[in-house]
């Protein structure tokens, strides 16, 4: 899915600093970036992923959850 306008975990690994097991995580229990399902694989929006950080940053958070 790679350029697409969705990410997989995976990739938002390779662009955020964040494992996929804790973006899948987060998605479990409500947290973090705003996800959804297609099929069985949980994707994110791209400028959702990259506004959730930029909003973390700006908070001066520490920790992300």
């Amino acid at each position: 899915m790679q350029n697409s306008e969705y990410m997989y975990a995976d990739e938002v690994e390779r662009e955020y600093p964040v494992a996929a097991c804790t973006l899948r995580y987060w998605a479990s229990i409500g947290t973090g970036p705003k996800s959804f399902k297609v099929g069985k694989r949980r994707v994110w929006r791209r400028s959702e992923v990259a506004r959730w950080f930029a909003e973390k940053e700006a908070e001066g958070a520490t920790a992300y959850a």
